[in-house]
């Protein structure tokens, strides 16, 4: 089966690397490394940690360009994500700033020629939402304690081994529920673009697609770090 042609999988191997791309061919721990979704994505953390650090070395009293863009950008995610969760969930920004940025970044890479983007793979999208699931009953064992535990037994005492096995069900399922998701319509979207590509040349003709691509790709950022804010509002309200 031919693979499509991958920058960064291009240049590792002209340094003399055996890049695969998928699990089923990669033997050893280096090839399961360099698959695409993962280099892809140590390529992105790179981007915004450099990123970052320009901007934190330049912060001005008075904002103004990239400074000034950002601090909107932050400052209204973060505004966001307090009407959902309230003034008690505002500790978790850090997590979902994070996750707002590298999701975006992720689907908006494939768009690019010759990238690709990590969260139109599985494993990239579960990997995000099993961080999110997790964080949820940190905060709610945060705020309630061990009494957390009473979240997953139901109101009545007799039917409790029945509701803990529905709870544990529905907590897995938000964790398919978010990563099938996001990975369904990034993974639709690249394959388009192939085909599309394929079918009708490099130029204008994949033009519609590249724009609905950006559109998709800011919809699933926000349907996800939506979500991830309601769980992590349901965790810290059972707590009250």
């Amino acid at each position: 089966m031919e693979h499509p042609i991958f920058l960064i999988s291009l240049f590792l191997e002209k340094l003399g690397l055996t890049i695969v791309h998928d699990f089923g061919e990669a033997h050893t721990l280096l090839e399961k490394v360099l698959l695409p979704h993962i280099t892809y994505t140590w390529f992105i953390m790179i981007v915004l940690v450099v990123v970052i650090r320009l901007l934190v070395r330049k912060i001005e009293l008075v904002p103004r360009g990239a400074q000034n863009f950002f601090e909107v950008v932050v400052g209204g995610i973060e505004e966001f994500m307090v009407d959902v969760t309230g003034e008690e969930g505002r500790f978790v920004f850090p997590l979902i700033g994070a996750l707002s940025f590298y999701i975006l970044l992720c689907n908006y890479m494939g768009l690019a020629p010759g990238m690709f983007s990590p969260t139109a793979n599985l494993n990239t999208t579960l990997a995000c939402a099993i961080i999110v699931v997790f964080y949820t009953h940190v905060i709610g064992i945060k705020f309630h304690g061990a009494k957390y535990i009473k979240h997953f037994l139901g109101p009545v005492l007799f039917i409790a081994p029945l509701m803990f096995v529905i709870e544990v069900i529905s907590h897995l399922a938000r964790a398919l529920s978010l990563s099938i998701r996001l990975f369904g319509n990034i993974f639709g979207k690249e394959m388009v673009i192939a085909i599309f590509v394929f079918l009708a040349g490099l130029y204008l003709a994949p033009l519609p697609i590249l724009f609905l691509g950006l559109f998709v790709g800011a919809v699933q950022t926000l349907i996800f770090v939506l979500l991830s804010m309601m769980y992590f509002a349901g965790a810290i309200e059972h707590a009250h």
